[in-house]
């Protein structure tokens, strides 16, 4: 095989290998944005930051990290997501303080209400109504107990809870100590099961 031969198979590898990844990697965005939305929904309390915060963070990903081996980017994202939420609170404290000095703006009676994504998420046509309801309403107490946590507990509930990462993988996210996100988790759990027994009372 002459010299031009083996660099246009190697060139032609490399981009068999980029195809690749970049469809290994589309299906790992796909498997974690509603989870990441649902994250920074809770986070933020505002669906359209939510949207921004999560396109933003796979946006980083994939012009920062696609070269990197598929078993770092689920800490990546989320550490990319965590960074991406911080922010966006930093901005929210900024705006606020200047928020009293603008006016308000009329809210007209044609406006419509913010829509939750989870609403918009469909069921399977095999659901009864009343196990559809049942689920429906399982989900959101969960949700509004989740809300109710302080933001550390939270993120430390539904990293090692919902993404299942490891306590390191969790600390590094966090950007904070092993024993802290052990004590953010254990009172995130202790405070779930508190509110989710009001729930059933």
């Amino acid at each position: 095989m002459s010299v031009a031969s083996s660099e246009l198979h190697r060139a032609e590898l490399d981009q068999m290998n980029k195809e690749v990844q970049a469809g290994t990697l589309d299906a790992f965005l796909s498997s974690v944005q509603g989870r990441a939305f649902s994250m920074a929904k809770a986070a933020t309390g505002h669906h359209e930051d939510a949207l921004d915060i999560v396109q933003d963070a796979m946006m980083q990903l994939v012009s920062r990290y696609q070269d990197r081996s598929p078993d770092e980017w689920r800490m990546l994202f989320y550490r990319i997501l965590h960074n991406r939420i911080n922010d966006n609170f930093r901005r929210r404290k900024v705006r606020d303080k200047f928020k009293g000095w603008l006016p308000s703006s009329p809210r007209h009676e044609n406006d419509t209400a913010e829509v939750d994504g989870f609403q918009t998420v469909p069921g399977t046509d095999t659901d009864l109504p009343d196990v559809h309801v049942g689920r429906e309403e399982k989900a959101l107490q969960i949700h509004r107990a989740v809300n109710t946590l302080p933001r550390r507990q939270r993120e430390a509930f539904m990293l090692r809870c919902w993404e299942g990462l490891s306590t390191a993988e969790t600390a590094t996210t966090m950007q904070c100590s092993e024993g802290s996100v052990k004590t953010h988790y254990s009172r995130a759990l202790t405070a779930l099961k508190g509110l989710l027994e009001e729930y059933r009372t």
